[in-house]
């Protein structure tokens, strides 16, 4: 990103702020940090006042790298926490904030970490905090030119990935195995790193988070391999189920309408359209096959540089402390798939990365959507 991306940013930034009655940000957040500074780490701070300036709290060890990355104003070395504190109190007396409001990322600090942030010897008595967990949402919800070209890289690594997970699948092979060639072919397609990948087998595909074990994948089994790289910071999300073999009858039979509902959702993507009956539509399609019982899970998300972060639906908002999502607008990223049809034997889910446009949309992962290998 170039510095007039940042600027923009941080101009929006200003304008909600202001809306909102808050005389700054106090974040923590990596994802949040990185998008209004370039880059974001854990164990470090920034503060976005609403005139637009940055100042920047880092491990002394970090700040030369930090240098290399962010666009800031101001940034402090500290040795410890006790040093967080101080720089925090340091930078609210130079921009002389010494009453009003701040805002907090209610929705990703603990509580140690909230008491250390409103330390009396940190933040002002006379300055009280608010939730900025959706201001942020609404800064990064729209993606921008260059941010879609870097979720298509990570798309990229995704389906060089999946085809190597798939590739390497046969019976004896563990869920650990599998998991990692998906994450080396990712690497050496420019993965830096990842959200977490996931790998079930057999009857573990019926769980909704199936991370890797040692479990021996057996001959007939279906495989569920859910990967998420990211790429120049950036994310994509995608899943597929295939089989060790050939599949049964009801194996196929459950696929088969999994995949229906995944793509006749994907057809009613596009700018206006309300998540909430995205949702229903997949949901509609497993219900009216005799499936109802065996839905879990919200089945979209957006995209970007989390694998999951807003818009979501309403439920899933409530939990993750979001507001409702608007109609969707362009350049929106979304997964579709996220949930399963799990039929207390195994579970089936596909999933891809998709963006919003004004009378469609743009599927961005590829790999082949076929449960027998």
């Amino acid at each position: 990103m170039n510095s007039t991306t940042y600027k923009e940013r941080l101009k929006k930034c200003s304008s909600l702020l202001e809306k909102e009655g808050l005389d700054a940000l106090l974040l923590a957040k990596p994802a949040n940090m990185f998008y209004l500074t370039g880059d974001g780490r854990l164990c470090s701070f920034a503060i976005i006042t609403q005139d637009g300036k940055v100042a920047l709290g880092v491990p002394k060890t970090d700040i030369e790298d930090v240098r290399e990355l962010a666009v800031f104003d101001h940034i402090a070395g500290f040795d410890d926490e006790v040093g967080m504190i101080h720089s925090i109190a340091h930078y609210f007396k130079d921009f002389d904030i010494n009453k009003g409001a701040v805002g907090l990322e209610y929705t990703f600090l603990t509580q140690s970490m909230m008491g250390m942030l409103t330390h009396p010897h940190a933040k002002p008595k006379e300055v009280s905090v608010k939730d900025c967990t959706h201001i942020m949402s609404e800064l990064r919800l729209v993606k921008d030119k260059e941010e879609i070209k870097l979720i298509k890289g990570a798309a990229a690594a995704a389906d060089f990935g999946m085809k190597a997970a798939v590739e390497s699948i046969k019976s004896g092979m563990t869920e650990s195995n599998v998991a990692a060639e998906a994450e080396y072919a990712m690497r050496e397609a420019g993965a830096e790193e990842f959200w977490r990948t996931y790998v079930c087998s057999g009857p573990r595909t019926n769980i909704a988070h199936g991370l890797p074990t040692n479990r021996k994948i057996q001959t007939g089994d279906l495989v569920m391999i859910d990967i998420h790289p990211i790429v120049n910071g950036y994310s994509a999300d995608m899943c597929r189920t295939v089989c060790a073999g050939k599949p049964d009858e009801e194996q196929q039979k459950a696929y088969d309408i999994y995949l229906k509902a995944q793509q006749e959702t994907i057809k009613k993507v596009r700018s206006g359209a309300d998540i909430g009956d995205l949702e229903e539509t997949l949901h509609a399609v497993i219900r009216d096959a005799g499936h109802g019982e065996h839905i879990f899970g919200p089945p979209i998300h957006g995209v970007g540089i989390e694998f999951e972060e807003a818009p979501l639906p309403p439920g899933h908002a409530f939990f993750h402390g979001e507001k409702e999502a608007s109609p969707l607008q362009a350049n929106v990223v979304l997964a579709v798939g996220n949930c399963g049809l799990y039929t207390g034997k195994f579970g089936v889910r596909v999933e891809d990365t998709v963006v919003v446009g004004k009378e469609g949309l743009e599927v961005l992962t590829s790999f082949r959507r076929k449960l027998e290998i």
